[in-house]
């Protein structure tokens, strides 16, 4: 796991060429639904499982869901993305607000912490569960930003 203070730095990743992508702005609560349907067409797309596509769905709802709910709006981005190295396909999520960011994101990323009183705390643990790489940025006042690859297995491929 890297967690990059720039993300630019792991943004422009040149290794990693997109294939496609879609960019999707979370507004109100029923975006998430959008995410979640856009998510499984395009992992679909890319050739991932039925069990990984739903798994990448979930992260990606968890994304949204913690936009919607820490920062009011935001957006997230769905690439196809190759490497240009060994030519494996996979899908990266990139969410984006300009949120009051997360005071410590340490304790964020720990099992059952939640700054929601109603919340069991597993968003971003099971981002990281599910996904193959998870990087984030967060500065206080100025928001959040989560990029997080899944690549496809070799039998997949």
């Amino acid at each position: 796991m890297n967690r990059s203070n720039d993300p630019f730095e792991i943004e422009a990743d040149a290794k990693n060429k997109i294939i496609e992508t879609k960019k999707l702005d979370l507004i109100l609560s029923h975006d998430n639904e959008n995410v979640v349907f856009s998510v499984r067409q395009i992992a679909n797309k890319a050739g991932f499982s039925l069990i990984d596509e739903v798994l990448i769905a979930v992260a990606a709802s968890e994304l949204a869901t913690n936009i919607l709910r820490y920062a009011g709006k935001g957006s997230i981005k769905i690439n196809i993305i190759c490497d240009v190295v060994s030519g494996i396909t996979g899908i990266e999520l990139l969410a984006n607000d300009a949120g009051p960011g997360i005071k410590d994101i340490e304790l964020a990323l720990q099992e059952n912490y939640s700054t929601q009183v109603n919340s069991l705390g597993q968003g971003l643990p099971s981002v990281i569960k599910i996904m193959d790489e998870f990087h984030i940025k967060s500065e206080s006042g100025k928001g959040t930003r989560i990029l997080t690859r899944k690549w496809l297995k070799n039998e997949e491929n």
